[in-house]
């Protein structure tokens, strides 16, 4: 085993990832969590205090906001009819959204501020805030009221 595995690693601006990822971006905000495993791609922007699980695949050009939770194996896309030759539409994440784990996240498509991702969703179209989705492809399954307090019970 190598002494490398497990390794936290000092990102710019406070962020921090873990040892083997590939970062490929400079914009990844302050108290940011990128896991081991994880490809974060060129001209990415990831905001403040998101926490993105290992094996997450971030593709080049995607925007995360704030205090975004993004589930082991999560993919992020930004071709939508491959190859394109480089016409792409990148994801964009607005704050607070969390994406579960094992999720698509189809290109082109607007997460909203505090939407949420069942795992194993596949995302095809835009999300309204504060709404949860689910399946494939996704579709509205409740608000984030009601996941919220499914979630307290628990």
């Amino acid at each position: 085993m190598s002494e490398l595995n497990g390794r936290k690693i000092e990102l710019s601006n406070g962020a921090t990832a873990w040892w083997p990822c590939i970062v490929a971006s400079d914009n990844i905000g302050k108290g940011t969590n990128i896991g081991a495993l994880s490809h974060i791609g060129r001209d990415v922007i990831i905001g403040q205090s998101c926490r993105i699980q290992g094996s997450v695949y971030v593709a080049d050009g995607c925007i995360i906001g704030n205090d975004v939770f993004i589930g082991p194996n999560a993919t992020l896309t930004n071709d939508r009819h491959p190859p394109s030759g480089g016409r792409w539409k990148p994801v964009i994440v607005e704050d607070n959204v969390v994406i579960g784990a094992n999720s698509t996240i189809v290109a082109g498509v607007k997460l909203e501020t505090g939407c949420v991702i069942a795992a194993g969703a596949v995302v095809t179209s835009d999300i309204p805030s504060n709404q949860v989705w689910g399946g494939v492809p996704a579709k509205l399954l409740m608000l984030r009221e009601e996941y919220e307090k499914r979630r307290d019970l628990n």
